[in-house]
């Protein structure tokens, strides 16, 4: 096992596998690779999506808009989004078939319940930090690995700013899922992945 990297799991919750509220098709169906996976790594970060019920993404909180509308707030482009990871909830907790056992830290985001949080190193304002890049960098990383929920969100957003803060960055795109909303943006977000020098690979790759 190389020291210098981590494999970062993305919000493998009740919520965004099949039965949640906002599901991921087959989202469930990667878990077994996760599983796998985690016994090949000595440092993994797993996520959470934590949001408080009255959470600015949620789209109940617009009664003049519904699901999947995307609006502007505070100058932050926002879609509206079922309910969904909320705290103390069976949808917030970590789907039971995935192994948590090895994980060295469980991240919280989406907290703030004025700012979504698609990534896992800041928040939607570009400006709030995680505190996952100083907890990486103490540990001598300097080689990201991601998997989990949702490709074409979190998992995009948490690589591209990966890259951008000089990790050497992967997909592991069987251990991934994405929800392809608006059709075509799984393809889209491989595409600009790919652009900017993150690596997409395979599970057996490693």
């Amino acid at each position: 096992m190389k020291e210098n990297r981590a494999l970062i799991i993305i919000d493998v919750q009740n919520d965004f596998c099949p039965g949640g509220a906002l599901a991921v098709p087959h989202g469930d169906e990667i878990i077994p690779v996760i599983n796998k996976l985690s016994g090949r790594f000595k440092k993994i970060v797993a996520t959470q999506d934590w949001h408080p019920p009255d959470h600015v993404s949620f789209a109940v909180s617009r009664p003049d808009k519904k699901e999947y509308d995307v609006i502007s707030y505070e100058g932050i482009e926002q879609v509206l989004w079922p309910k969904h990871c909320v705290p103390g909830t069976k949808g917030a907790e970590f789907h039971p078939e995935l192994d948590t056992e090895k994980f060295n830290l469980i991240l919280r985001k989406g907290s703030n319940p004025k700012i979504d949080s698609y990534s896992t190193f800041r928040e939607n304002d570009k400006k709030t930090l995680t505190g996952l890049e100083g907890y990486l960098r103490n540990l001598s990383v300097s080689k990201t690995y991601f998997c989990g929920l949702a490709l074409d969100y979190c998992v995009f957003y948490s690589a591209m700013d990966s890259k951008e803060l000089g990790f050497e960055t992967y997909i592991i795109i069987d251990g991934t899922k994405g929800i392809d909303s608006p059709e075509g943006n799984i393809d889209k977000s491989l595409s600009v992945m790919k652009e900017k020098g993150i690596e997409i690979i395979e599970s057996n790759d490693l």
